[in-house]
């Protein structure tokens, strides 16, 4: 037995109005199409719902007994479509923003301003991503847009619009040698090539080029980098750097997730500056994703 949500309406509206022609003006269909779905349902139910005559439409026992069911029913199915119309409108207007640290540098708040101001109804949701995942959730689709450090794996996979553009440091035990080295530096900076030869805290192997870009294997002429130990968070770099187990590289509004309680970091002369991006998925075209990426473009020309 298949009784359809329209089938119920049609019933209850009679043994309401226990009138067809009345139920049929509420319902805006035809007396005829209306009496002839009331036969269906009965004819499906195997029951007589309403005697009729020339003059009164009456409810049989039958019937009596199936109306407050029917209304629950309906009710229930009622209350069913405005969940799933609310689900739908809330993830419409539900952006999922991944990231492997929070971006700092008022970017969040940049962002959200300029969004809002063109999608009042959107609303926000952070996610934190461990390091291993270089797209921040981009590669398996659990974030929308996301806060990512160029190089990306796979890059013609994205689309994206920097938003920092900074030199990098290297992060050091307090008392480090090249620490007075620096001290002593014009530019209170230190080589690339005095650091060829210490251990150096690297990403997860998952990381794949952000890892080398980390390691700057671009500036190591071919020398492999020692690996002191590795690392998927800023905190699991603070320690380690404060232990001795390696030196980092960091991209200069990092450097407070890192620097504090026996660790400091100076500027690095011979490498690239990093380059922070906001970046989607190339094929996604959903409104509040361009837009998103939009007013990062928008961030972008005034910080990079």
């Amino acid at each position: 037995m298949d009784v359809h949500g329209r089938d119920l309406r049609y019933f209850i509206s009679v043994a309401e109005e226990l009138s067809f022609t009345r139920a049929a003006e509420r319902l805006f269909v035809s007396q005829p199409a209306l009496s002839k779905q009331i036969q269906v349902l009965e004819k499906q139910l195997g029951v007589v719902l309403f005697e009729r005559d020339r003059r009164t439409v009456r409810l049989t026992a039958v019937g009596t007994a199936l109306l407050p069911h029917a209304r629950a029913v309906l009710a229930a199915w009622q209350a069913t479509e405005a969940a799933v119309q609310e689900a739908k409108t809330a993830e419409r207007c539900t952006l999922v923003i991944g990231m492997s640290t929070s971006p700092g540098r008022g970017l969040l708040p940049a962002l959200r301003t300029r969004l809002v101001s063109r999608h009042p109804d959107v609303q926000s949701v952070l996610r934190q991503v461990n390091w291993a995942d270089p797209s921040a959730g981009l590669a398996d689709g659990s974030s929308d847009v996301a806060f990512v450090w160029l190089p990306l794996p796979d890059e013609d996979r994205y689309q994206y619009a920097v938003v920092a553009r900074e030199p990098r440091l290297v992060a050091l035990p307090d008392g480090h040698p090249l620490a007075a080295r620096a001290a002593s530096d014009p530019e209170g900076k230190v080589d690339f090539s005095d650091l060829l030869e210490e251990p150096f805290l690297a990403l997860p192997p998952e990381a794949g080029p952000l890892r080398d870009y980390w390691l700057a294997l671009d500036a190591r002429d071919g020398r492999q980098p020692r690996i002191g130990g590795v690392v998927a968070s800023a905190e699991e770099t603070h320690e380690a750097v404060a232990s001795g187990q390696g030196v980092a590289l960091l991209a200069t509004g990092n450097a407070p997730l890192v620097v504090r309680n026996e660790v400091i970091a100076v500027p690095v002369r011979g490498i690239s500056p990093a380059q922070l991006a906001v970046a989607a998925c190339q094929d996604d075209k959903r409104t509040l994703v361009l837009a998103y990426l939009a007013a990062a473009r928008e961030v972008g020309a005034t910080t990079c």
